[in-house]
């Protein structure tokens, strides 16, 4: 899917994919087509590996420059809600910086990109290129921020759950979250290193590679400000995804005892209704006998036993209470 954007009286409005070679618009791929990304690199004048880039799963961060293109290749956070083994995950998104335009490649089409196609923020122009994909990668590092935070709400949710579960869904359900931690906090780091070769590539341009990138991309000193606040954000993520893991592996190991150890109660109480119960089993089996029994003439034979039987029940509930047994 190609969707094209352009700033037009300071917000952003969809324009007609026609106008693929016109200058200062931004290019949305959203798990394209071989035709559309032959399209969009015949028309818009874009190399092809740069486009695919995007496409692997497995694709590293990293950034690249080739024909007077920079790749800067990311990872994002994405919502996988209707997904039963992992709530969240993260894809790589490709920003290719061409000299007319702005491309973005992504395998789906996440609330990410739904809402800075949606923002009304006055300073997003299409044609501004550097700032624009600084407020791309600071709002992949307020993602991550708030899905964290989504994360942490959970396992206090599942921790109420877990005080009084006997099952192992729970812990299940805290496994996912561990997982989705673990990518998070992989991306991050992946993340930090690409943000921290683009400021190199401001702050020491002599060197061959560096050069290419500050070409490409030029930033002033208040772009460069950017930048490291979305380094900092970014380490803050690390930081949050890093600690909400340790909490994580420290609850599951706690609440994996106590999973047991509520089993282990509810075993002791039905073992001493076991033991409550068989008492009056063992009057009545013994009256079940065809032998010489005490009362077995007596009218009152059956309230007696009754009565007996009744009286060893509670003689024992007794015991097993004084005993923390019930």
């Amino acid at each position: 899917m190609i969707r094209v954007f352009r700033t037009i009286d300071d917000e952003l409005v969809r324009v007609s994919e026609g106008g693929l070679q016109e200058e200062g618009i931004w290019i949305n791929l959203v798990q394209p087509t071989e035709e559309e990304l032959n399209m969009v690199a015949r028309e818009a004048q874009i190399v092809p590996d740069l486009l695919r880039a995007a496409l692997d799963e497995e694709e590293r961060s990293r950034t690249e420059v080739e024909d007077n293109q920079l790749l800067i290749l990311i990872n994002i956070p994405i919502y996988e809600g209707t997904n039963g083994s992992i709530l969240y995950d993260t894809i790589p998104l490709g920003i290719i910086v061409a000299e007319n335009a702005i491309i973005t490649v992504c395998l789906k089409d996440d609330i990410f990109f739904q809402e800075i196609e949606r923002t009304k923020v006055k300073t997003f122009y299409t044609f501004k290129k550097t700032r624009f994909v600084l407020q791309i990668l600071f709002k992949t590092a307020t993602y991550y921020l708030r899905y964290l935070k989504q994360i942490d709400k959970k396992t206090s949710e599942i921790e109420g759950e877990l005080h009084k579960s006997l099952k192992n869904e729970e812990l299940i359900k805290l496994l996912n979250l561990e997982k989705s931690l673990v990518y998070f906090t992989t991306s991050l780091k992946a993340n930090e290193v690409v943000l921290e070769k683009l400021l190199r590539s401001q702050l020491a341009k002599g060197d061959p590679e560096n050069t290419e990138t500050s070409r490409i991309l030029k930033m002033y000193p208040e772009d460069e400000d950017v930048l490291e606040d979305v380094i900092t954000e970014n380490k803050q993520a690390i930081e949050m995804a890093e600690t909400y893991n340790n909490i994580l592996v420290g609850m599951m190991d706690a609440f994996a005892s106590v999973i047991s150890n509520n089993l282990n109660i509810v075993m002791k109480y039905l073992t001493s209704v076991t033991i409550v119960m068989a008492l009056p089993t063992m009057v009545a089996s013994f009256y079940g006998m065809n032998v010489a029994l005490p009362f077995q003439h007596s009218p009152y034979a059956f309230p007696i036993t009754l009565g007996f039987s009744f009286l060893l029940s509670v003689a024992g509930m007794i015991v097993l209470k004084r005993n923390n047994m019930f």
